[in-house]
């Protein structure tokens, strides 16, 4: 006899096991992962060129000061110092806005989670260490550009 059109050959459920639900996941957190390293390493791209370039047409835009300072006895590794530090202090307020704007973004979905999954404890966790190896990290990055 034919119920609601279902025969004994029509597969009307399926079953799936907790470890091919854990793999599934696995595999959506690693592509995630992929795809936010990659906006990572375009972000950091597009700074260090942007440095590289501001660095450049300080330079440019500073000549005049340049030949006086050297006119004044100030050597060429002072002179690039000064551009290297400045560069730094670049990379120090690219970082402090990345970190900042990281906090911010991590504290929206803390919240949105604990709103979504009100059954299951949402909080969000920045280590310290990773606030102190961004900042540096920037300014590595920002010396980088600028040399």
């Amino acid at each position: 006899m034919d119920s609601r059109s279902v025969t004994e050959d029509t597969q009307d459920f399926s079953v799936t096991s907790l470890g091919s639900q854990l793999d599934q996941i696995t595999n959506i957190t690693t592509t995630l992962n992929y795809f936010i390293a990659g906006i990572a390493a375009i972000s950091l791209l597009v700074g260090a060129v942007g440095i590289a370039n501001t660095m450049y047409m300080s330079v440019m835009e500073r000549t005049k000061e340049i030949g006086t300072l050297k006119a004044l006895g100030t050597t060429r590794r002072e002179i690039l110092e000064l551009f290297i530090a400045e560069s730094a202090l670049i990379g120090l307020v690219g970082g402090f806005i990345g970190v900042s704007l990281g906090f911010l973004l991590s504290g929206i979905i803390g919240f949105i989670l604990s709103i979504v999954l009100t059954d299951i404890p949402a909080s969000t966790y920045i280590s310290p260490f990773m606030v102190i190896a961004s900042l540096i990290f920037a300014v590595v990055m920002g010396v980088a550009s600028g040399i």
